[in-house]
């Protein structure tokens, strides 16, 4: 098949191009170089020369057009990484992710193209906060924590009916997405245009909700991107990387290489179609952990900075209940943990990272977001 992958430069992407590369397909990339991203503005030595290559902007219509032009099948990966940024930069994440998908999708429906399926990057942030348990009440899907409790550095929730610790479980892709970002509210909105221009005009789309993936390649410039890149970038700086509340809240992290099975099952199963599905571990992590085996492996004499601080709109927990895609499309997440933060280090150390830590965190308490 020959496929489409907008943002096929960048970290996700990058990889799903080479395994298509790698199966037989013919891949061609759409990506606008990002700054952000691509402080070079430059194609990243990465990429793959057997892929072709567009530079442009899925914000500009008659490039999408151009871009759907002979590809099967399609992988829509573009977007803005951010979840503090989108609360101040709106207009850019939502032109990026809702005017982009918008482009797309009205390209697929009123241009003349061969295109027989979608993937489009969904994430795990739509959900806002996961799912919990209380011993005595059963399932509890709290709201954002009320400002006044985080003030007084109360970081986890009490069940609302009989006061009792909630134990946060994994969070199936049943439950309500309530968003507390502009990105999230983006994501989940891409996710709801594809399947329904798919359900409306019978293309075959599977909405794949990403948690928190990390691997080489990631932006370690970048201050808004992954947890783990932003703390690769102060370690190999000698900073200790900041963690924010008290550090045990808790995220699933999955690897890149986890994602792209992820990506060619959705691509090549039937059973995939029409479906969104999540993508993780089935594991909670706690944030400080993370840190702290990063700076094990760096072999630095760093210890987390806790700050005792929130951001406005951050999550306590949120794990994936990854039942559903295990069952329909047969993924299991292969790479360990470890050996994926190995592999992080050994990558990071051929490359160069800017911290811009302090001058993203500046940016967001000046923004009032922290």
């Amino acid at each position: 098949m020959r496929i489409l992958v907008t943002g096929g430069a960048g970290f996700i992407g990058s990889y799903t191009v080479d395994r298509l590369l790698q199966l037989g397909h013919e891949a061609r990339v759409l990506d606008n170089l990002d700054g952000q991203v691509h402080a070079s503005g430059r194609l990243p030595s990465y990429f793959n020369k057997e892929a072709e290559f567009i530079k442009g902007d899925v914000r500009d219509y008659n490039t999408v057009v151009r871009a759907i032009k002979g590809p099967d099948a399609i992988f829509h990966l573009a977007a803005c990484v951010g979840v503090g940024q989108s609360q101040y930069l709106i207009k850019k994440y939502t032109d990026v992710a809702i005017g982009g998908t918008a482009n797309l999708l009205d390209a697929l429906v009123n241009t003349k193209n061969r295109v027989r399926k979608v993937v489009v990057a969904a994430s795990m942030s739509s959900y806002g906060e996961g799912l919990y348990k209380c011993a005595e009440c059963g399932e509890v899907r709290p709201g954002p924590r009320p400002e006044k409790d985080l003030k007084a550095k109360k970081w986890e929730f009490r069940c609302p009916a009989c006061g009792r610790d909630l134990k946060p479980v994994p969070i199936d892709e049943k439950q309500k997405q309530r968003c507390n970002s502009i990105y999230a509210i983006t994501k989940r909105t891409q996710e709801e245009m594809v399947l329904n221009i798919a359900a409306t005009y019978k293309i075959p789309s599977v909405a794949l909700r990403y948690f928190n993936v990390y691997g080489p390649r990631q932006a370690l410039s970048n201050p808004y991107t992954g947890v783990c890149a932003i703390f690769l970038s102060r370690i190999k700086n000698n900073h200790p990387p900041v963690v924010y509340e008290d550090g045990l809240q808790t995220r699933d992290f999955i690897s890149v290489h986890d994602i792209v099975d992820a990506n060619m099952l959705a691509l090549n199963k039937k059973a995939a179609d029409y479906r969104s599905f999540n993508v993780g571990t089935g594991t909670g992590l706690p944030i400080k952990k993370i840190a702290e085996v990063l700076i094990g492996l760096y072999k630095k004499p760093l210890e987390p900075a806790i700050s005792n601080k929130y951001r406005k709109g951050d999550i306590r927990h949120c794990i994936a209940d990854i039942t559903n895609i295990r069952k329909a499309l047969g993924f299991r997440p292969k790479v360990d943990f470890k050996d994926g933060m190995r592999e992080l280090i050994e990558w990071s150390k051929t490359v160069s990272a800017v911290d811009s830590f302090e001058k993203a965190r500046v940016e967001l308490k000046r923004k009032g977001l922290i």
